[in-house]
């Protein structure tokens, strides 16, 4: 199998530099999909009029949010900054949505720093107009710690309403993942374990999840490059839950496309935007890769490989600075 990795794009502002040639987009310009109806633009989050105008008349019924930790394109700011800075795509947000519609945010907490910048975000959304309705964690498979304090293996997802959105509860079941093992009883003289007395092959998934697989690099969704992806599973959950076939979705942070492709697979129209040409080319290209091939994703390779092969400059500059010889 051929590898062709790319190293944190998030981190390397000079490898995004000359990726940027190959995109597409331009900042302050607007991709619109023939085929599906989904819009992708190289707008910044902080511009509310730019945003009301990329989304138009439209109303939609649910946004999704994964804003970077702490930073603000690619700029490392203090929580108060950050949180400063989210209440305004926030208040865009809600001007933007439906009179009935759902917010889910991803937001970290880091245990080493007062789990920020969780604990101020939380306290600026009471005066944000939205309602909150619950507070979910999603369980990673890997995480990070050492040896004197518990592994962080969550991640956090905020879930607020305005209105009265739609809730399809069908969609909240999820197969028994093997960690609800256990819970032995005895039934007729038999110690059995609870997937052994279950009269279902689903559950609810609740507000912790347990049962979605953290993005790798031998995954087929996996995107390499895009450090913060999120798993495809857990973006189509929230579409399903928290909205209907045909219903807009918008999304302020593109990254690697994940909500733009569930959106695809899920029969809903997404409008998404990313502050960088290079993630909007990334989530574009992720598109048209999932209608040509029916792939989720690159897994070993990249959605750049054609051109950096034929880039000497880059093929240079992955060699001398991260050690990535393509072959």
């Amino acid at each position: 199998m051929d590898k062709y990795p790319l190293p944190r794009l998030d981190k390397d502002e000079f490898l995004r530099n000359m990726l940027s040639r190959y995109c597409r987009l331009k900042p302050g310009e607007i991709w619109v999909d023939a085929e599906g109806g989904h819009k992708v633009g190289c707008l910044d989050v902080a511009s509310e009029d730019k945003l009301i105008e990329f989304v138009g008349d439209e109303k939609p019924t649910l946004a999704i949010q994964d804003p970077p930790y702490n930073l603000i394109a690619f700029s490392l700011l203090s929580p108060e900054e950050f949180v400063k800075w989210s209440s305004g795509w926030v208040k865009s947000t809600r001007k933007i949505l439906g009179q009935d519609s759902a917010l889910y945010i991803w937001l970290g907490a880091d245990q080493n720093n007062n789990f920020e910048p969780f604990a101020r975000f939380i306290l600026m959304m009471e005066n944000s107009g939205f309602v909150s309705k619950s507070f979910i964690t999603m369980r990673n498979q890997r995480g990070y710690g050492t040896q004197k304090n518990w592994m962080a293996i969550r991640q956090e997802l905020l879930y607020y309403i305005k209105g009265d959105p739609v809730f399809n509860i069908e969609h909240v079941y999820t197969e028994i993942p093997k960690i609800l093992r256990g819970y032995y009883k005895e039934v007729a003289g038999k110690k059995t374990e609870n997937l052994e007395r279950s009269k279902s092959e689903s559950i609810r998934a609740g507000n912790v999840w347990v049962d979605i697989q953290q993005v790798f690099f031998l995954m087929e969704e996996n995107v390499n490059g895009c450090f913060a992806q999120k798993p495809l599973k857990s973006i189509e959950r929230i579409i399903n839950v928290s909205s209907r076939p045909g219903d807009l979705v918008i999304d302020f942070f593109a990254h690697a496309g994940t909500t733009l492709l569930a959106a695809e697979k899920n029969a809903r129209n997404c409008f998404t935007i990313d502050i960088d040409p290079v993630y909007c080319e990334i989530s574009i290209r992720r598109l048209e890769n999932y209608r040509k091939k029916g792939k989720t994703g690159w897994q070993n390779s990249n959605p750049f490989v054609q051109e950096i092969l034929a880039d000497k400059e880059i093929l240079s500059y992955l060699s001398d600075k991260h050690e990535i010889n393509y072959k």
